[in-house]
């Protein structure tokens, strides 16, 4: 077996345990439409968060995590800096983004994960539906899991209503956003 032949347990009972977001190895992004003809991409660079996972009583796991606003990342300087005013998140006042499971679902590998969404001390309920990716220990004697996922927001729900009309119709940035996550977390010893 090469290492390209590798596949990752799937084992659902070894999640039991806390768990700590390795930011090194995980995504939090969003993509929104711009100009109503093509997409933008970013992501928050700076992420920590715990989860804790009971396989037998899921209702008892749980997560938190937390996302620097000054941390957001599309590639572009100037919408990065735009991005940090208070015409979207405003990163002076409120420097970060808080995520707080409320409920969790468990059918297989297929996770909904019920909590609330914190931006800009607006506080809404979201549903992330999640894939665990399974588990495996690294080089380092790490045990680690991954977890995908996505789901739909409207922005103007928190408070983030920049926009701009544009002269053929519709307008600047579409207020439907994509967030996504790649998570890769470490197991507590």
């Amino acid at each position: 077996m090469t290492s390209t032949d590798f596949e990752p347990s799937t084992d659902t009972a070894a999640l039991t345990g806390t768990w700590t977001i390795d930011a090194a190895h995980s995504r939090v992004g969003f993509v929104t439409r711009h100009a109503m003809v093509t997409k933008v991409r970013g992501q928050f660079r700076d992420v920590e968060g715990t989860i804790v996972i009971d396989a037998a009583d899921h209702k008892a796991s749980s997560a938190v995590v937390t996302l620097q606003v000054a941390s957001v990342d599309t590639g572009q300087a100037q919408r990065d800096e735009h991005l940090r005013t208070g015409d979207f998140f405003d990163a002076a006042a409120y420097p970060t983004i808080t995520f707080r499971s409320t409920d969790v679902e468990v059918d297989g590998a297929e996770i909904k994960l019920k909590g609330d969404l914190t931006i800009k001390d607006v506080t809404r309920p979201v549903e992330l539906d999640l894939e665990f990716t399974g588990t495996a220990t690294d080089p380092f004697g790490n045990v680690r899991a991954g977890f995908d996922g996505k789901t739909t927001v409207k922005r103007t729900d928190w408070g983030l209503t920049y926009n701009a009309a544009l002269e053929t119709g519709g307008v600047l940035i579409s207020d439907k956003t994509t967030l996504e996550f790649e998570i890769s977390v470490i197991k507590s010893a």
